[in-house]
């Protein structure tokens, strides 16, 4: 009897162990961009702490095989090392600014393998040149593939163990992707810097495409879609609708026929349970002037979700009609499971350029709380025709300053503000979508403003949403070019694209902070809190103005959220750090109430979001920094942090 109870109890202790070990499968790893597939950029992981975080030094630092290649040939230098690592099963696994693929032991930060696809042959990539932020991991259980699509617009297979390419999986490992779209030429004018999202056994792309066309004609965003084990092209779906398909009818005068751009080129997200994809499309050709298409234009500037196994759209909301402000959706919409009185509702938040974020339910597309269509400012440009309307969501308030006004206008003194009243009559200015101008427009936020290609954080125990943002006013004034080499009405010029209205003194126009991170309740759609994200340009401001001005913020990187405290990067000056100044660092927040916990010195400024694992015993973080390296910190352990 007592036998039968032992070998009862020993079953029983199976049983239960057996759920517990499938679900603990992965844990600690980090195998998607986002950390999940729906891009929360969480993770459960808390041996760093409050009490020790400060105590975090580097374990290890690894070099980009770039650096070689750039040093014997200046002409491949990158704007900045953006990629975000995966850790699965002990490796992790990166691309480069150049698109190579590299596999790193996670506990040394020694190289297993690179795969060279050699994209940068074909040579500078349009828009930002080389960058690239990452590649997507996939397996069956038994094969195990990380899949990069490129700068030259390819899509390769690579076999994980290997770092070989899969010969089977379409032309000898991989699929041009520009055969499918009209206009697109490898490199020059369509490229991938982000990485691929693949949902169901299905890759989906999207792309980067030209920013700066001098044609109306100019390749499509449509996203493309391919089977994960071969190849073989599965559907596309065409992000400016053809002939009979829904939303056709939105772009007049048939300039669905030649319009181009309107391309997810950030991150996108999957739930894999329902089988459905969000995708974030920006602007149409060109970014400033709609003369040459007429209508709202979907599915422009809109979240769009569809069925991975098919392309079909489930629903879509349009965030700007008839974009004329470069407010590309930037960022991975963040699949998210919220409580609103009382309803469980699983939920995708989008945060966009504008600072407005739209949460909806994420399987019917209605908005969780009222989104409001409310009258806007209106074009006088020849052949332009502006939206009426607008949509505006009732909640959350907006994360950023909206809107180049009077009462956004610097206040360090009322000297100061008269001054500011002065330069900001010399532009044509107004709240948020006043649209481009001959004079001028001031933009706030402008293109690189609100949230961008990093994102947001979701804490799935609290229900808050944590997003850095920048403000970034830039002014837009609407030329006419030279009507032998563009056959537009209208192009931006005057100062190129971070064109600026400079303040008063050497001060910046509008009101700081001008970098800032936001924590949102995704269950009441309140503001928890906002900080200034570091002290950005404070002692030169200070000088100027004759008394401490305070913290300015300034701009930063993206987040990592642990079960303890949230993780933002910053450095001094780069991409988006307008304000400049400070230290490179990784700051540690507390959660609840911004409060700067650590500041973690690192060896060069920030660029990439970093994220976390657990190898050895040991809770790392690893983030990409500006030299073309990787960082990975570590609490100490038996003194063996080193440098590769």
């Amino acid at each position: 009897m007592r036998l039968n109870k032992f070998i009862l109890s020993l079953l029983t202790i199976t049983l239960l162990a057996a759920p517990l070990s499938a679900q603990k499968k992965g844990a600690g790893e980090w195998r998607y961009y986002g950390g999940d597939p729906g891009s929360t950029k969480y993770s459960p992981l808390d041996q760093i702490n409050k009490e020790n975080v400060a105590r975090l030094k580097i374990a290890w630092t690894w070099d980009s095989p770039d650096l070689l290649l750039q040093k014997e040939n200046r002409m491949l230098g990158s704007l900045a090392y953006e990629a975000t690592p995966l850790m699965v099963g002990g490796t992790l696994y990166t691309s480069t600014s150049l698109c190579q693929v590299a596999a790193i032991d996670a506990e040394t930060g020694q190289t297993k393998w690179v795969f060279n696809p050699e994209a940068y042959k074909v040579g500078r990539p349009t828009n930002l040149g080389f960058l690239h932020r990452g590649v997507s991991y996939w397996t069956d259980g038994r094969q195990q593939r990380l899949f990069i699509a490129t700068s030259d617009a390819y899509l390769w297979a690579i076999d994980a163990k290997t770092g070989k390419a899969v010969s089977d999986f379409g032309e000898g490992g991989k699929v041009d992707l520009t055969k499918a779209i009209p206009y697109a030429q490898n490199a020059r004018n369509y490229a991938v810097t982000s990485p691929v999202l693949i949902c169901r056994d299905v890759v989906m792309i999207g792309a980067s495409i030209s920013d700066g066309p001098v044609n109306k004609e100019a390749p499509r965003g449509d996203i493309q879609a391919f089977d994960v084990r071969t190849g073989k092209p599965l559907w596309v779906f065409h992000s400016i609708p053809q002939a009979g398909e829904f939303g056709n009818d939105t772009w007049e005068n048939d300039s669905w026929k030649y319009t181009g751009n309107t391309n997810v080129w950030t991150l996108m997200s999957a739930d894999e349970e329902l089988g459905y994809v969000y995708l974030p499309f920006g602007t149409p050709t060109n970014d400033w002037y709609g003369g040459h298409r007429l209508g709202d234009n979907l599915f422009a500037e809109s979240i769009v979700c569809l069925e991975a196994k098919t392309g079909k759209r489930v629903w879509h909301f349009q965030t700007v009609h008839h974009g004329l402000w470069d407010y590309d959706l930037p960022a991975a919409p963040v699949l998210c499971d919220i409580k609103v009185n009382g309803r469980t509702i699983k939920a995708v938040a989008q945060i966009t350029k504008t600072g407005f974020t739209f949460v909806f339910d994420r399987k019917t597309g209605k908005p969780v709380w009222p989104i409001e269509e409310r009258a806007v400012p209106q074009s006088t440009i020849a052949g332009e025709r502006t939206s009426p309307t607008q949509p505006f969501p009732t909640r959350p308030a907006p994360f950023e300053r909206q809107g180049a006004t009077e009462e956004n206008l610097i206040d360090f003194s009322p000297e100061l503000r008269e001054e500011a009243k002065k330069i900001l009559e010399k532009y044509e200015h107004g709240p948020m979508f006043t649209p481009p101008s001959e004079k001028g427009t001031i933009n706030l936020p402008g293109w690189g403003g609100g949230g961008n290609w990093w994102g947001a954080a979701f804490d799935p125990e609290t229900g808050l949403f944590y997003i850095p943002s920048i403000s970034f006013p830039i002014v837009v004034k609407l030329i006419k070019p030279d009507a032998a080499r563009s056959n537009f009405n209208y192009i931006r010029g005057g100062g190129g694209l971070g064109a600026t209205a400079e303040g008063p003194r050497g001060l910046p126009l509008f009101k700081p902070p001008y970098g800032r991170i936001t924590a949102i309740n995704l269950n009441t759609g309140e503001h928890a809190w906002m900080i200034p994200h570091g002290d950005g340009a404070r002692k030169r401001v200070s000088e100027i103005v004759g008394k401490d001005v305070g913290s300015l913020g300034s701009g930063g990187g993206g987040p990592l959220l642990t079960k303890t405290l949230l993780f933002i990067g910053q450095g001094a000056g780069g991409r988006g750090a307008r304000a400049g100044g400070g230290a490179n660092v990784l700051r540690a927040f507390d959660k609840a109430t911004g409060k700067v916990i650590a500041e973690i010195e690192l060896p060069a400024i920030p660029t990439g979001t970093p994220m976390t694992y657990m190898m050895g015993g040991r809770q790392y973080i690893v983030l990409a920094t500006g030299d073309g390296r990787m960082v990975a910190l570590a609490l100490p352990s038996n003194g063996r942090e080193k440098t590769n």
